[in-house]
């Protein structure tokens, strides 16, 4: 059986493992800690399991954490990256890791997805559709402010009229606002 006769580190975030006196491989910190690699442990096949699966484990974190950077993204969606990258059951372990944490949280990013888009001029089907497509709760639209209030502001910046009335109903807004739009006057001409 092989054994770890050194661990350096290599000023890079990892920890080069020799193994009986010859450079083996560098591998990240944490890794070598969940591991339990020592100087002097044998790595027989449970070992090299562990070590395996601690890998696997430090790797779906890193896709999740690259994935994470930019935006936050629903759970559906951050699973389908990880298991495109890791074993189903590693990608379920992280996704778990990462919602007790807080880092994945559908309530919070479904609210600020539907803030967005209403702050966009969305109307609440629209939203609420966007919110399904991407795995989000739909109750997250119920914080938006009333679409009549959206659609004034609509109206107040386009005019009334069927251009505005068109546009109002082709960004997911309802009956009522597209009939504001069109304006009190429309269809009463003699």
């Amino acid at each position: 059986m092989p054994t770890i006769t050194a661990l350096r580190d290599d000023r890079r975030g990892r920890v080069a493992v020799e193994l009986d006196g010859a450079p083996w491989r560098a591998l990240p910190v944490d890794v070598v800690v969940r591991a339990g690699l020592v100087e002097g442990r044998t790595l027989d096949r449970p070992a090299l399991r562990l070590l395996r699966r601690e890998l696997r484990r430090a790797e779906a974190l890193q896709v999740a954490g690259r994935a994470l950077r930019h935006r936050d993204l629903s759970r559906s969606r951050l699973a389908e990256r990880l298991e495109r990258a890791v074993p189903p059951a590693v990608a379920a372990e992280s996704l778990q890791t990462l919602e007790r944490a807080g880092l994945v949280d559908d309530e919070r990013v479904g609210r600020l997805r539907a803030e967005s888009l209403a702050a966009r001029g969305y109307g609440d089907e629209a939203i609420r559709h966007r919110l399904r497509a991407e795995g989000l709760p739909e109750e997250a639209a119920a914080g938006v402010p009333p679409e009549t209030e959206r659609a004034r502001v609509v109206i107040a910046r386009r005019g009334t009229g069927p251009r505005t009335a068109r546009y109002l109903a082709s960004r997911g807004f309802g009956e009522e606002a597209v009939e504001a739009a069109l304006g009190t006057s429309f269809g009463q001409e003699a």
